[in-house]
């Protein structure tokens, strides 16, 4: 009993609700993202070049706007506006793609989703680490995590259910855009209501943007990068299991395992870092990354696919959350959501580039390459980060 009153510790109104509410929208947002590719191609005729491009431009949008989003944020000594605004537009844009009678339009409706996404998440962010003490932060970020995690593998066995039932050679795809409007509206309903807003103190008049950003916080962030740029879109390793002969129907459910693995370590892997120290739980997130690329690098059956995805479960309980944690250490009330900003964003355009890279090593060298390189930058980066935070002997 103690064990779970210690876990439920820390985990206040805010962090439980904002938790639900990024749930529901993920539901929503993952019952397009494997729809959307096969909409643009089989019903508007959109070539694939063009369906590269609106993802392209997509997260780079969200990547710039959770920079601008996190320094007004500050500069406004507010978070909940910027939180409801993002996930509004976010919601609004689902239904939109149900109009869409060219690629063009999706463009515009992708672009209006991912603007949500950027303006709401940097002040999420700090919200979640203002609406909890610091030592419950690590904790904190997991559950977020985790909820979002478990949304991301109900979104898509809810369409992949509505297809079926509707029948896999012609699906309504407009009726499944029109549904994901539903969970995206619940979740800004919940915002609303039972989400408080936890402001951080406001600029001064003449003062700059942002408090300027830490020495420590710029180590931590290029330290990082070098895990980054090997950490390439989960699309390749969607494209290994299908080279091994995995259905789309198996491939869904395989990422879906990773999902519910991550869901259900996030919050467990948080509350450890909290105990252990988050940069120590962080790089054993990394020795696991580097484990699984590896794995991938050499798989020759379906079995070691569908054990090698669930493994990345643990990567993604052990770093993604626990970074955000470590970035509130190095940060300050001021300044918190610029520096989620900085952080993200910045991820964001390295996935970008990471993907490239990957794309051109694919094609150039070998489908092992790139996660061959992903496996040494993240034990490379893994090595580095043990050695800066032995040398800074931070508490956290």
């Amino acid at each position: 009993m103690g064990f779970f009153r210690d876990m439920k510790q820390g985990l206040t109104r805010n962090v439980t609700f904002l938790g639900v509410v990024s749930g529901l929208t993920d539901i929503s947002s993952e019952m397009l993202y494997p729809i959307v590719p096969i909409f643009l191609t089989s019903v508007l005729g959109a070539p694939m070049q063009i369906v590269g491009m609106i993802e392209g431009l997509a997260e780079a949008t969200a990547s710039f706007v959770k920079i601008l989003g996190g320094r007004l944020s500050d500069r406004a000594g507010a978070r909940k506006p910027f939180v409801i605004a993002g996930y509004s537009l976010s919601a609004f844009a689902k239904p939109l793609l149900a109009l869409a009678s060219t690629w063009h339009f999706v463009l515009f409706s992708r672009f209006i989703d991912r603007l949500g996404k950027g303006m709401r998440t940097s002040a999420r962010d700090a919200l979640i680490a203002g609406s909890t003490d610091k030592a419950n932060w690590g904790k904190a970020f997991g559950f977020h995590r985790a909820m979002d995690t478990l949304g991301a593998a109900i979104g898509p066995l809810t369409a992949l259910a509505m297809i079926e039932y509707m029948g896999a050679a012609k699906p309504d795809y407009r009726l499944i855009f029109i549904t994901a409007f539903i969970p995206a509206a619940l979740g800004v309903l919940v915002l609303v209501y039972f989400v408080k807003e936890v402001a951080a103190p406001p600029a001064a008049p003449g003062a700059p943007a942002a408090a300027p950003m830490s020495a420590d916080f710029k180590k931590f962030v290029a330290l990082y990068a070098v895990f980054a740029l090997g950490n390439s879109s989960d699309v390749f390793l969607i494209m290994k299991a299908k080279t091994m002969g995995f259905t789309l129907t198996h491939v869904i459910l395989a990422y879906t395992g990773y999902n519910l693995v991550y869901a259900a370590l996030a919050t467990p892997a948080g509350w450890l870092s909290d105990k252990l120290g988050k940069i120590n739980t962080m790089v054993f997130g990394f020795l696991v990354f580097a484990a699984v690329y590896v794995g991938f690098a050499t798989a020759t059956k379906g079995w070691m696919v569908w054990a090698l995805f669930a493994l990345y479960g643990f990567y993604g309980a052990f770093n993604e959350g626990i970074s955000k944690a470590v970035i509130s250490h190095l940060s300050t009330a001021e300044n918190r959501a610029s520096a989620m900003g900085y952080f993200q964003g910045a991820l964001g355009f390295l996935t970008f580039a990471a993907s490239a890279l990957a794309g051109f090593l694919w094609d150039k060298v070998s489908p092992a390459a790139p996660f061959l390189v992903g496996a040494c930058g993240a034990l490379l980066a893994g090595a580095a980060l043990t050695v800066w935070a032995r040398a800074k002997k931070f508490s956290f």
